[in-house]
């Protein structure tokens, strides 16, 4: 699959500008690597320890020139309401990279110290950021080159605690193909997950290397698994420093799709052709997915309700606008429009008496400066209340 759009690099400069005083830095004595080692931290604006919130965690390799990256499309897109805020940890690896990342190029294993700087990402890194900070069960790990190589690794884990795999302008070894296939990714299906990964390639790449993730990427798009998403991106540019910049932001349209709202693309594809009941149940188990996944109870944006109102309204002589309403106040009790979709219920049955009695209750949750509030008035002048 090819990406077209990004988001522009104006943007991002000015998302990052002013998130500085969120940054902490830690170090952390491992049992693992043979050195101490520099976390960067970035907590997202909001963060509060005493509140019941949580957030995804994205744990970043080659810190030093991904880290500041990453983060400024995290603030841009949660600005946007495109992605959750996020808590973002980052691995500084300038002095340690070769020993960290470089694998044996005569079979593509990792070698004793990759297998050891694996080991402190999975035991140590995680581990003190969840038990330190308010994490939601979403992780993405991120990396660049033979990190990138790395990552792919951790799709080897019996139990997948990593939902979303990110690899940037990737150096694969010779045997990436066999080491994918020997994972056995189609066992993801069997979790009740969702899991992402995300491979650019690009014309700067040698020839070499454009051939290694070609395969690899030829080989995952024959792979249908529901809950495993797979991203091939391709950009176009003459840099690969750019190529950085842009797989960032193009990794998260897809990897946080499923937090915004529902876009024209998701509504053809997913929703347009269900039953009213069916479409009820897509919208509460997007906003279910999101508060399990992100830690965001949301919840629910009025463009979704009004997504899926026409399929409600229109389809089975809206039966089910009942339910439509009852699902609204469950997830959105303060909102009137759970009122008024049950109150149009009873309305079309004719049954006024209890249309008023929800109209008026879904009146009286609005303010009255609120620019709808007389035209939501006018449901209950039509059937003769006040």
């Amino acid at each position: 699959m090819m990406i077209k759009k990004s988001l522009p690099l104006i943007f991002l400069f000015f998302s990052i500008y002013g998130y500085s005083q969120k940054i902490i830095n830690k170090t952390i004595e491992s049992d693992y690597v043979d050195s101490i080692r520099t976390l960067k931290i970035y907590l997202p604006e909001g963060y509060d320890d005493k509140e019941d919130k949580n957030y995804p965690l994205a744990v970043v390799l080659d810190a030093e020139y991904l880290f500041d990256t990453y983060v400024g499309n995290a603030v841009l897109f949660a600005a946007k309401d495109k992605a959750p805020k996020q808590i973002v940890v980052g691995v500084q690896m300038a002095k340690t990279r070769k020993k960290d990342t470089y694998f044996n190029i005569n079979n593509g294993n990792l070698t004793s110290d990759n297998e050891n700087f694996y080991q402190f990402i999975k035991d140590e890194v995680i581990f003190e950021i969840e038990s330190t900070y308010k994490t939601s069960p979403f992780i993405s790990i991120i990396g660049e080159g033979t990190s990138a190589n790395l990552i792919t690794n951790f799709l080897r884990e019996q139990t997948p605690f990593i939902n979303s795999y990110i690899c940037i302008n990737p150096t694969f070894s010779d045997f990436i193909g066999s080491q994918i296939q020997s994972y056995n990714i189609s066992r993801f299906q069997k979790e009740d997950n969702t899991f992402y990964f995300y491979t650019n390639n690009a014309a700067v790449f040698s020839d070499e290397k454009q051939t290694r993730i070609g395969e690899l990427q030829q080989l995952l798009s024959g792979l249908e698994i529901k809950n495993f998403n797979i991203i091939n991106d391709t950009i176009h540019t003459k840099s690969s420093v750019s190529a950085i910049s842009e797989a960032i932001p193009r990794a998260f349209n897809k990897v946080f799709e499923i937090y915004s709202a529902i876009s024209k693309e998701e509504f053809e594809k997913n929703v347009k052709e269900l039953s009213p009941l069916d479409a009820i149940s897509y919208l509460e188990n997007k906003y279910l997915d999101i508060e399990f996944l992100f830690g965001s109870n949301l919840g629910i944006r009025e463009q979704d309700i009004f997504a899926i109102e026409k399929i409600v309204i229109e389809k089975e002589n809206g039966d089910q606008l009942l339910n439509f309403g009852k699902m609204i106040l469950k997830l959105f009790p303060s909102s009137p429009l759970g009122d008024y979709y049950i109150g149009r219920y009873y309305e079309e049955g004719k049954n006024i008496k209890k249309a008023l009695k929800y109209y008026k209750i879904g009146y009286g949750k609005m303010d009255p400066a609120d620019p709808n509030a007389d035209a939501f008035y006018e449901n209950i002048l039509r059937l003769g209340g006040r």
